[in-house]
């Protein structure tokens, strides 16, 4: 059986790709120590969007507005992907990924991360592959 058709642990999680001004925020994860989104996982009995409105304002004390009209029918505003990874002992991670445009690049602290920047692209940022991908997505998106 593939790695993917097999039976194992999983963590569904969200991904917010905030934008102001033609860039989007990243964040150094302190655990991960690399440059990612905010964002985490989704608790139980949330929905994919709800669990980014509350992660955004978690781990930045932004709120944002989720951008509506990115995809068919019944889309949850403002999600612009959805990806899957290995997470180590969390085992596959299923990831929605949102774009958020806020109005303020002003940030609240938070112990998940240690820096922050506002990016235009990611040449030169220590970041996965996906991350890279989703940053073009969220600055194209809607606009």
């Amino acid at each position: 059986m593939t790695q993917r058709g097999a039976v194992g642990r999983r963590a569904f999680s969200v991904a917010i790709f905030a934008r102001n001004a033609g860039a989007v925020l990243l964040v150094r994860h302190r655990r991960l120590g690399t440059w990612l989104p905010v964002g985490g996982e989704i608790e139980p009995g949330e929905t994919p969007l709800e669990a980014a409105v509350r992660e955004l304002r978690e781990e930045t004390g932004l709120s944002g507005s989720f951008p509506p009209g990115l995809g068919v029918d019944g889309t949850p505003p403002g999600l612009v992907g959805y990806e899957e990874h290995q997470a180590g002992s969390k085992g596959l991670h299923m990831n929605f990924a949102f774009v958020a445009d806020v109005t303020t690049r002003s940030l609240a602290s938070c112990d998940e991360w240690s820096e922050a920047r506002w990016v235009t692209g990611t040449e030169g940022i220590d970041c996965p592959e996906n991350v890279r991908q989703l940053v073009r997505v969220a600055l194209a998106a809607g606009r």
